[in-house]
């Protein structure tokens, strides 16, 4: 008996990601109050992490108990032992990218440069290995009819995916899309999202610890009936839930660094994508007219 509890214990999730992917598998089976729990968790672990069972309880709108069963659910004894797997994940968010730089270079002298190249490189692999195994070919097409009929395509991220959004607007513009890049450095952002309507989208991008902006325009977007594309990571996230289409991308990291190139990669599909479409459009228009 002991000897299987110390198996059920090693295979507990000691990471953040690998409790995530635990939950995300389990998902479809976990029962309503629970599943409310763990999508409460992913979309928000700093509170997890800091919080007290009590207040986590009523954040998630659910029994202090509930927590406790959501918990054992998953293999632990109990919350705290759940509630480290939070926490750890805090202190890794929080190292100084001068002790990410450090992770990175390791004890490697003569060569660390390409290493560390090798290093991004695989991980930029392996996050569009994954991205080609899983991409699902009835959802992409969904997405691209969805950009096609809009009148204007709202792009939408912050911080680490503002380079994505960036490249989409970039592309569309450069294709003939037309488009509107959800920025201003006058503070104009809920001006720009008032001009959108249902007959407009919006591609939204964001990836946790997700940004409040983002999740809350995407809110207000889809609020006001404009279908909305996300790109997110988890079905938990909260851009999910607002979605008409949502594409989960896992992207790899090297050192704390992560790969943005399985996102990258879907942008200039989907961006291509719609303005193929649209050439095909024109072009019947054109051939029915001189006919």
């Amino acid at each position: 008996m002991d000897d299987m509890a110390d198996t059920i214990s090693e295979a507990l999730p000691r990471d953040f990601e690998a409790l995530r992917a635990l939950i995300l598998d389990r998902r479809e089976s976990l029962p309503k109050r629970i599943a409310q729990v763990a999508a409460y968790a992913l979309d928000n672990p700093d509170e997890i992490a800091f919080g007290t069972a009590a207040s986590i309880a009523t954040s998630a709108g659910v029994q202090p108990s509930t927590l406790i069963r959501f918990a054992q659910h998953l293999g632990y004894d109990g919350f705290t032992s759940l509630q480290q797997v939070f926490r750890e994940r805090l202190r890794e968010r929080t190292t100084s990218y001068e002790e990410r730089l450090t992770v990175v270079r390791g004890n490697d002298d003569g060569t660390s440069n390409r290493r560390i190249v090798d290093g991004f490189l695989a991980a930029a692999s392996k996050s569009i290995d994954v991205m080609n195994r899983n991409l699902d070919d009835e959802t992409l097409d969904r997405a691209i009819d969805l950009l096609n009929g809009a009148e204007t395509i709202y792009v939408l991220a912050r911080r680490r995916s503002y380079p994505v959004a960036s490249y989409i607007a970039y592309a569309l513009g450069k294709l003939g899309v037309r488009s509107q890049l959800i920025e201003s450095a006058s503070g104009l952002s809920p001006e720009i999202i008032s001009f959108a309507t249902p007959k407009d989208a919006v591609i939204a991008i964001s990836f946790s610890p997700y940004a409040s902006a983002t999740v809350e325009e995407t809110r207000l977007l889809s609020a006001n009936g404009v279908p909305v594309v996300a790109i997110t990571d988890s079905a938990f996230s909260p851009l999910a839930q607002f979605a008409t289409v949502w594409f989960e991308v896992a992207e790899a990291d090297f050192g704390g660094f992560r790969s943005l190139a399985a996102t990258m990669a879907l942008a200039m599909g989907l961006t291509v994508g719609v303005a193929e479409l649209r050439r095909g459009r024109k072009g019947r228009k054109s051939g029915g007219s001189r006919g």
